[in-house]
């Protein structure tokens, strides 16, 4: 009975063959619509992307969390593709990870002060945790505390004896007011080890 059936098909289907003719015809066009609205929506992407600016009235006004997916679209802006935001309960030290262009993996531990820099000043035992875990628990080339704050000078004495990067209140407007990229931003930041991977 079953051969019979799927003979039977088969005939209707040879008899009808316009049918799949237009199946196909409409197949391909849908796909053809899918494969466009995604090219669009990835030209959106990037041209959003590019013009992404924050003033820091605008990061001070932002959740702490907020304030971590803004520096992750800060290095996606600067051509990081990766740059995801891993900050929560056991993050180890790292809020937002990323690779530039030039290959060098990016960790980023964000202190964010609500009061700006009437708020608590970063201190050394926050620098002290990103050296502890940045570059052996997550591998990093660069690591990097940032903050919309104050760092006090012992901090930042810590942070240059252990290659460590701050982005303190300054810097992080100009990093993210403007269009260039953290590591031109970093006057003591090693050149890349390896050419870049991207286009």
């Amino acid at each position: 009975m079953a051969i019979a059936v799927v003979i039977a098909v088969a005939h209707w289907l040879l008899v009808h063959w316009w049918l799949l003719v237009v199946v196909l015809v409409l197949a391909v066009l849908a796909g053809a619509g899918w494969h466009h609205r995604r090219q669009q929506q990835a030209r959106w992407e990037a041209m959003r992307a590019q013009a992404l600016r924050y003033g820091l009235s605008q990061l001070d006004a932002l959740h702490h969390s907020r304030f971590e997916d803004a520096i992750r679209d800060l290095m996606h802006r600067d051509g990081c593709r990766d740059a995801q935001r891993v900050g929560g309960g056991g993050d180890l030290g790292a809020d937002v990870k990323a690779t530039d262009p030039f290959g060098r993996r990016w960790v980023i531990q964000c202190k964010h002060r609500r009061n700006g820099v009437q708020g608590s000043a970063v201190g050394t035992p926050d620098l002290q945790v990103l050296n502890g875990m940045a570059r052996q628990v997550h591998g990093a080339d660069v690591a990097v505390i940032v903050t919309n704050g104050r760092v006090t000078a012992p901090a930042a004495a810590f942070a240059t004896q252990q290659r460590l990067h701050v982005v303190d209140r300054q810097t992080l407007g100009v990093w993210a007011a403007g269009s260039r990229p953290l590591w031109e931003l970093l006057h003591t930041l090693h050149p890349p080890r390896k050419p870049s991977a991207l286009p």
